[in-house]
């Protein structure tokens, strides 16, 4: 039996809780690491980063708090944990491992080069 978040009771209230407080910390860490990066960016000395690399994780840095803030707006909205796919909800062990998940793992595996969601 796979575990979702559709199970009635105080135990999905806190598992939703605790998927909040994953998504509000990763929030606040990528926001963080992306302001040291944008400083870091405008020195001359970017400590040991070429411009190209930084770059690129300033684009992925942005990229997990775009997800991270469309997973907290989905949990306002009560559609947190469906599959955007298939609408079928997400097992909670993935949401876990990624709690801005927006597919099911069939669903993202039918995407061929797609980026992880």
């Amino acid at each position: 039996m796979t575990t979702t978040l559709q199970a009635p009771g105080v135990a999905s209230a806190e598992l939703m809780e605790l998927l909040r407080g994953m998504l509000e910390e990763q929030y606040a860490v990528d926001t963080d690491r992306l302001t040291r990066m944008t400083v870091h960016a405008a020195l001359p000395q970017r400590f040991g980063r070429d411009l190209r690399t930084l770059a690129i994780q300033t684009t992925s840095v942005r990229r997990r708090i775009a997800e991270t803030a469309q997973a907290l707006r989905r949990m306002s909205e009560g559609s947190y944990g469906l599959c955007g796919d298939c609408d079928q909800a997400i097992p909670l062990g993935r949401l876990r491992a990624r709690p801005q998940a927006t597919r099911c793992a069939s669903c993202e595996r039918r995407r061929p080069f797609a980026a992880a969601g």
